[in-house]
């Protein structure tokens, strides 16, 4: 595809004077690095890429994408899953550069600007024994993550990355930079806490850190075959599981290749990833009565990590520029016909990248009251998500309908809507349902802040 710079040479010039970042054009030699995505499913063709060093810098290309009446797309870590950091023929205003990370150890609070990956901030707040609740692939954009909710692996004891979240600073679609806490535009700060990138530019975060240090963690995976047996115990485990405790369950398959011993290189499995923050001998104890009960596993990875490890330690497995085909829903209860359908499902994945994954929402997450944010769905004891992934993109097709299918397969077992960060373009209704009672208070919102709908390039809320 060749893009058509639409921009006047002039006004690109005028633009330069103000922009002390990097602005790259389709002519400039690094211009298909800058624009490639984590989803190499998406390919999309921006006529420029301002690349930002700081506030003044986005503050300028806001200005200069409205002005020129432009397409424009933020970009953060560039993981979203349809591409939304991006778009074709218009400005992508790229973040990426804005890595200041301040960590307050006294007041246990940390300042990150919007280019940060998790993995950054992971690393400047753990050496001080502390975290704040986010994921589980430390390269995903802290911005996007946030934005859309973020849960992983500390949301059970700490709540969603929303929960933490005190502070923002961000550009508005006029151009004016403001900030937004529970005491300063109180409307704005409520819309942003999972409403996504409708009503601004978020340059940097304040997060409330908790300590977290070393943890107990890893997978531990059995032969699809004993899937049944594993999910029942794991539903119920679950419920009387500690808080410290976050464990994910999946269905998904060996990859043949290097950590995993060769001879279950192919194996369709069950895992159930574990990460306990406290010492091993409790660790031990809180898991013990869900893994006495289960059959050997095929692997057992569990030992004492710093919890930095643990963020990346899926990270190899799935570099940037793999196909993606990201579906979800959110669940209350894992019934025997959902159970199923899972593995009727899984057994039919067409790539052994493919997985489907049951992330805890319970505990922290639901004293939550679903007014209290944008996200409204703290009723939900998961959220699921369905990926098809494989490197090759002739694969593309096969796996959208393999994870449509899964999806459509589960949705009578399921609540209504999914997880706003696991969703591909799917339309008006699907986002209404993400947001239920919310959805027309943060139309209202939008209206307030953006009601030309500037910001449209994401799961759009339109004034």
């Amino acid at each position: 595809m060749t893009t058509t710079l639409i921009i006047g040479e002039q006004s690109l010039q005028d633009f330069q004077t103000t922009f002390r970042g990097a602005l790259i054009t389709p002519d400039h030699k690094s211009y298909d690095d800058c624009r490639a995505l984590y989803n190499g499913m998406i390919d999309k063709h921006p006529a420029l890429i301002a690349q930002c060093t700081g506030v003044a810098d986005v503050m300028a290309a806001v200005n200069f994408g409205r002005d020129n009446n432009l397409l424009t797309a933020i970009r953060g870590g560039g993981h979203n899953g349809p591409g939304l950091g991006s778009c074709d023929d218009g400005l992508v205003i790229d973040l990426s550069r804005m890595k200041g990370i301040r960590v307050d150890p006294e007041s246990q609070t940390v300042r990150v600007e919007a280019g940060c990956t998790t993995g950054d901030l992971d690393h400047a707040t753990h050496a001080f024994g502390l975290a704040v609740p986010t994921g589980i692939i430390s390269t995903t954009g802290i911005a996007g993550l946030t934005l859309g909710g973020g849960h992983g692996y500390l949301s059970r004891q700490y709540g969603l990355t929303i929960d933490n979240l005190l502070e923002v600073d961000m550009v508005l679609a006029d151009g004016s930079f403001v900030s937004a806490n529970r005491g300063v535009h109180e409307d704005l700060f409520w819309a942003i806490r999972g409403g996504g990138g409708n009503f601004g530019v978020v340059t940097s975060f304040v997060f409330q850190l908790h300590p977290v240090s070393r943890v107990y963690a890893g997978p531990v995976a059995w032969k699809l075959a004993d899937a049944r047996h594993i999910m029942k115990a794991y539903r119920e485990f679950l419920s009387q599981a500690p808080e410290k405790l976050g464990a994910f369950l999946g269905l998904k398959t060996i990859l043949s290749t290097a950590p995993f011993p060769e001879e279950i290189w192919g194996e369709r499995i069950c895992l159930i990833m574990f990460c306990y923050n406290g010492n091993e001998d409790d660790a031990r104890e809180v898991i013990a009565p869900l893994l006495d009960k289960l059959p050997k596993p095929l692997l057992n990875w569990l030992q004492p990590l710093p919890y930095p490890t643990v963020q990346a330690m899926f990270d190899p497995l799935y570099p940037k520029g793999y196909q993606w085909y990201w579906n979800g829903d959110f669940v209350r209860e894992l019934t025997d016909e959902a159970i199923e359908k899972h593995i009727e499902n899984a057994a039919n994945a067409p790539s052994e990248f493919c997985a489907m994954h049951l992330y805890p929402i319970d505990r922290a997450v639901q004293r939550v009251g679903s007014g209290d944010t944008a996200w409204s769905r703290r009723d939900a004891t998961w959220s699921m998500v369905i990926v098809g992934i494989d490197p090759e993109p002739e694969k593309a097709d096969e796996l959208k309908d393999w994870s449509r299918n899964y999806r459509e397969s589960l949705s009578p077992f399921n609540g209504n809507g999914a997880y706003i960060n696991f969703m591909m373009e799917e339309g008006g209704e699907r986002i209404k349902a993400f947001y239920g009672a919310n959805y027309d208070g943060l139309v209202e919102i939008k209206r307030k802040y953006d009601p030309e709908n500037f910001f449209r390039v994401n799961q759009n809320i339109k004034p």
